[in-house]
C-alpha cells in the first residue's frame, strides 16, 4: 500500500471513529440531536467512502450517487446551519422543538438531493454557494470561540479557532484548488479534508462540553419553546 492511500485510510477512520463517538455522546450526555446526528451522518458519510475506495467502485456506483449526496448534505446545510443551531444550545440558549429538529435534516436533504440532481447544471453557482454559507458559518464559529474565552476556557478556545481556519480552508479550496501532484481521486486533498472534518468534530464537541459545564456552573438552563435570552 502506498503511503498517501495508508493515509487515506488513516484520515478517513479517524474521521468515522470521532463522528460516531462524539455524535453519540452529544445525544446521550446533553439531548442535543441537531449535532449528534449530523456527526453521525458525517461518520456514515466517511464508511460509505472508505469501502468506496476500498472496492474501487466508479462513479457509476451507488456508493459514488451515496457519498455526492452526504457531502451537498453536510456541505450546504449540515456542517452549516445545522452546526449553528446545535451550538446555539450553549451560546444563545436556544432549544429548538422536535419539529425545528426534523423540519432542518430534512430541508437539508431536499437541498442534498436538488444539488445532486441539478448542481451540475448549475455550475460553478454552486461552488460559490457553498463557499458563501461557509464563510457566514465561520463568522458565527468566530463567535463561538470569543465565547470559550470569555469564560477561560482558552485552550478550547484556541482549537476551536484552530479548527475552524483549517475547515475554512479546506471549504474554500474544495472546488478550486488542485493540489500539484495529486491524483485523480484527489487523494491528497482529501488526506487534509478528512484529518480537518474529523478534528472540527472533536474540538467542537469539547468545545461545547466547555461553554455546557460554564453555563451549569452558574446554574443558566435552555429556555424552552425556541426562546433564546439576549443576554446570553
Amino acid at each position: 500500500m502506498a503511503l498517501r492511500d495508508l493515509l487515506f485510510l488513516l484520515a478517513d477512520i479517524w474521521m468515522i471513529i470521532v463522528g460516531f463517538t462524539f455524535g453519540w455522546k452529544f445525544i446521550r450526555n446533553y439531548g442535543n440531536y441537531l449535532l449528534g446526528l449530523e456527526w453521525i451522518i458525517v461518520a456514515t458519510s466517511g464508511s460509505n467512502f472508505l469501502v468506496y475506495a476500498a472496492v474501487g467502485a466508479t462513479e457509476d456506483s451507488p456508493m459514488y450517487t451515496a457519498a455526492f449526496f452526504f457531502d451537498q448534505f453536510s456541505r450546504s446545510v449540515g456542517i452549516t446551519l445545522i452546526l449553528v443551531m446545535g451550538l446555539m444550545r450553549v451560546t444563545h440558549l436556544y432549544k429548538p422543538s422536535v419539529r425545528t429538529d426534523v423540519g432542518v435534516f430534512v430541508f437539508a436533504a431536499a437541498v442534498g438531493i436538488f444539488l445532486l440532481l441539478f448542481g451540475e447544471r448549475l455550475g460553478v453557482g454552486v461552488a460559490v454557494f457553498l463557499i458563501v454559507v461557509n464563510v457566514l458559518t465561520t463568522l458565527f464559529l468566530i463567535y463561538f470561540s470569543k465565547r470559550l474565552w470569555a469564560i477561560g476556557a482558552k485552550g478550547w478556545a484556541i482549537g476551536a479557532g484552530l479548527a475552524t481556519a483549517a475547515g475554512c480552508v479546506i471549504a474554500s479550496t474544495y472546488d478550486f484548488v488542485h493540489i500539484p501532484g495529486d491524483d485523480e481521486a484527489h487523494t491528497l486533498f482529501y488526506i487534509g479534508a478528512l484529518s480537518t472534518w474529523g478534528f472540527q468534530m472533536f474540538m467542537y464537541y469539547f468545545a461545547y462540553r466547555a461553554l455546557h459545564n460554564h453555563n451549569e456552573s452558574v446554574d443558566v438552563k435552555p429556555v424552552p419553546r425556541e426562546q433564546s435570552r439576549a443576554d446570553a
